[in-house]
C-alpha cells in the first residue's frame, strides 16, 4: 500500500539496469512512484502501480508534468551534457531532493583516476546540483556485476575461452541490486541529505578470477586467456566509443598489481552485507548462458 502523505518520487532512467531495481525497492517500501521515459510502450514493461510519463531529458521542458507534485527524483544522466543545467534547474523548481547516480571520480584509487569523460560529465552535473541549494544525495557505484554478460557472456554461451586485456586488474564487482536498494532507501527515508557514498562490492577480484567464479557458479572451468590492449580496441571497434574504450584500458592497466577500492558503505546503509560477486553470478547464470 502507497503512503498517501508521501509525495511520489521520480525515477529517470526508468527502464534501465539500476533504475527497473529501484522502482520496485520503492514500491516495496509503500512509496508512490513515477517513471519518465522515452517512449510511451515502455508502460508495458513498468509496475501497474507506476504512474508513466514521457519525457526527454534533452528537451527539458518535457519533464515539468512528471515533476509537478514529485518530491524527490532518481537522476540517472543519459543523454549528452548540453541540457545538464536546464534540467537541474528544473528539479529544483519542482522538487526537494534529487539522488544522484554518478561514479567514484573522487575516490583516492589509480582505477578510478584514468581520464574519464563521462565522470567529467558527473562532475559538472554535481556541481550544477551543489549550486541550486537542492537537498541532494551522490551514489557511486564502482564496476557494476552486471557489465559481465555483455563482456564475457558470448564466449561463455559458445564454449571458448574468455579473453580479456589486464586479467590481472582487480576491481570490487557490486550488484546492480545493492546499488538500487541504497538509492532507494536514500531517496524514501531522511537523515541522508548531504550523503556521498562510493558503493562496491564486498572483495577485490582480478578480472581473471572474476571469470573463474562464474565458471564456479556455472558448474563448469572457463578459460581464461590474456588479450594485448590492441588486440581489445580492433575487437570493440564499433560497440563503443573511442574514449570509452580507451577509459577502460587505462582502468585496467592502473588497477593492475593492488586491491581494488573497497567500501562498507552498502553494508553501513542497508544493514546487510552487500551480495558476493558469486552470488550475482549464481543469480544471473541464464543471462550468461543464454544471454538477455
Amino acid at each position: 500500500m502507497h503512503q498517501t502523505d508521501v509525495p511520489p518520487v521520480l525515477v529517470t532512467g526508468a527502464t534501465g539496469r539500476i533504475g527497473r531495481v529501484v522502482i520496485d525497492q520503492l514500491l516495496d517500501a509503500g512509496v508512490p512512484v513515477r517513471a519518465l521515459t522515452h517512449r510511451s510502450e515502455a508502460a508495458a514493461t513498468l509496475p501497474e502501480e507506476v504512474e508513466v510519463f514521457t519525457g526527454d531529458l534533452t528537451v527539458p521542458e518535457s519533464l515539468d508534468p512528471a515533476l509537478k507534485g514529485a518530491g524527490a527524483v532518481f537522476l540517472v544522466w543519459t543523454a549528452p551534457p548540453r541540457t545538464a543545467a536546464a534540467v537541474v534547474e528544473r528539479l529544483a523548481a519542482h522538487v526537494r531532493r534529487v539522488v544522484f547516480l554518478s561514479s567514484p571520480h573522487r575516490t583516492p584509487h589509480p582505477f578510478f583516476q584514468q581520464p574519464n569523460p563521462m565522470a567529467e560529465l558527473h562532475a559538472d552535473i554535481e556541481r550544477l546540483i551543489t549550486a541550486t541549494g537542492l537537498e541532494s544525495t551522490i551514489i557511486r557505484p564502482g564496476m557494476l556485476a552486471s557489465n559481465s554478460p555483455a563482456w564475457w557472456g558470448p564466449a561463455i554461451r559458445a564454449g571458448e575461452v574468455v579473453r580479456w586485456p589486464y586479467g590481472a586488474a582487480e576491481t570490487a564487482p557490486v550488484d546492480d541490486r545493492d546499488v538500487a536498494a541504497v538509492a532507494a532507501r536514500t531517496l524514501s527515508q531522511d537523515g541522508y541529505a548531504g550523503g556521498d557514498y562510493v558503493l562496491t562490492g564486498p572483495e577485490s577480484l582480478t578480472q581473471a578470477a572474476q571469470v573463474g567464479v562464474i565458471g564456479d557458479a556455472l558448474g563448469r572451468r572457463i578459460a581464461f586467456e590474456e588479450m594485448t590492449p590492441d588486440e581489445f580496441r580492433n575487437l570493440s571497434e564499433g560497440t563503443a566509443p573511442g574514449s570509452v574504450i580507451d577509459m577502460l584500458l587505462a582502468a585496467w592497466s592502473a588497477a593492475v598489481g593492488q586491491p581494488a577500492y573497497v567500501t562498507t558503505t552498502v553494508a553501513d546503509i542497508l544493514g546487510a552485507a552487500p551480495r558476493t560477486f558469486h552470488q550475482w553470478a549464481t543469480d544471473h547464470a541464464t543471462a550468461l548462458t543464454e544471454g538477455s
